[in-house]
């Protein structure tokens, strides 16, 4: 008999591109790839005795070598307004936020990339905890094969995620080499079938990985702006201190360029009293997206313990979106969803584990920058 590895592939994380590689590795066809891949993401199943349009001997191989596999739920919310959250357990010990969002039009899936987050971005709650590690792609992509089979097993509809976003715990184009994969199977007929217009990457101007994101992989593209000048964004958003405003928005230019004419970057602005909030900002955010097809999500910070911002009052942010709107920028406010189970915008936390929050502690205390 022959042994078992010691650890199987986990079958979850891999694209057609991988499973195809995988199969050829066994001595099988490539189609076996697209075969695995439906049972797994359309039909949720896990178990290889229950594809049962592979061989008999095939699945005994597969059982020795491989797994599907995806993280356990340890804890289910639900907000007053639908809004679900759900906390997974990965293995090592760390822990995620996935977060759904139900709307009349469609259903918005929010994915973690990260467990914990190293930008350290001042007004968001998840870059409070520090990176623990990168997710796995099989880790990525399972938050929306779990969501998904429950939502399908509670309503029968399996297109009630009609949009995924990844803007959850961490910079995606950090661990672009696992979240590639998972958008491709986001985008795969053989596996969800997404619209590329309906997958949107959320980065803080990660701008060599937008660049690489551009030729990889087509999908939406959201920009973390929250300044139109570099002294307020390195404040707020460090990572612009190694990649500026200017070099951003070049990146930007690039992403759309020669695409579609609806391809647009969605840039998203978090509003904060007395901080990025006032007219002559307004005006410098025009200035700044003039020559980008742009549009903007003004977006009411949501608190957090020991933060030491608060939200814009809502008549400053509509003064804010007037000024955008009279000079041609589409702009919407976006309307808190799930805040009161810590689903909102900017306060996912999980849990990182101990080691992550000793080594901040320890920067902290020696002075040194963590972003």
């Amino acid at each position: 008999m022959n042994e078992q590895p010691a650890t199987r592939q986990n079958l979850m994380g891999l694209d057609q591109q991988g499973l195809e590689a995988f199969f050829l590795d066994m001595g099988e066809k490539r189609f076996r790839a697209r075969q695995v891949m439906q049972w797994i993401h359309q039909h949720g199943v896990l178990d290889f005795d229950s594809m049962t349009n592979l061989g008999k001997a095939l699945r005994s191989r597969l059982a020795e070598v491989a797994e599907v596999r995806a993280p356990r739920v340890i804890l289910r919310k639900q907000s007053d307004d639908g809004t679900r959250k759900w906390l997974l357990q990965l293995d090592g010990g760390g822990a995620v936020e996935t977060v759904f969002i139900p709307e009349s039009d469609r259903g918005t899936l929010c994915v973690s990339s990260q467990v914990g987050c190293a930008l350290d971005c001042s007004f968001c709650s998840t870059a409070q905890q520090g990176l623990s590690r990168n997710m796995s792609s099989a880790e990525i992509i399972s938050q929306l094969w779990l969501v998904r089979q429950e939502l399908l097993a509670e309503t029968g509809d399996s297109r009630a995620i009609s949009n995924v976003v990844l803007m959850g715990m961490g910079e995606p184009l950090l661990n672009f080499n696992q979240v590639l994969p998972a958008l491709r199977l986001m985008l795969d007929d053989f596996a969800y079938g997404l619209s590329k217009r309906r997958v949107t990457l959320s980065t803080a101007g990660v701008v060599p990985a937008m660049d690489r994101l551009r030729e990889e992989c087509d999908v939406a593209l959201a920009v973390s702006l929250h300044a139109p000048d570099d002294p307020l964004r390195d404040e707020l958003v460090p990572i612009n201190r190694k990649f500026p405003v200017a070099e951003l928005m070049d990146a930007c230019r690039r992403y759309v360029r020669d695409r579609n004419h609806k391809t647009h970057v969605t840039f998203e602005y978090v509003m904060l009293d007395g901080v990025n909030d006032q007219p002559e900002q307004a005006r410098a955010l025009v200035k700044l997206l003039q020559g980008v097809p742009a549009k903007v999500n003004l977006i009411p910070f949501n608190p957090f313990p020991g933060t030491v911002y608060r939200c814009s009052p809502a008549d400053v942010i509509a003064r804010f979106q007037d000024i955008l709107h009279h000079h041609g920028v589409r702009t919407i406010t976006r309307r808190t969803r799930g805040d009161d189970i810590d689903a909102a915008c900017g306060q996912l936390v999980g849990r990182v584990n101990g080691r992550a929050r000793r080594i901040r502690r320890a920067s902290g205390a020696a002075g040194v920058a963590t972003a």
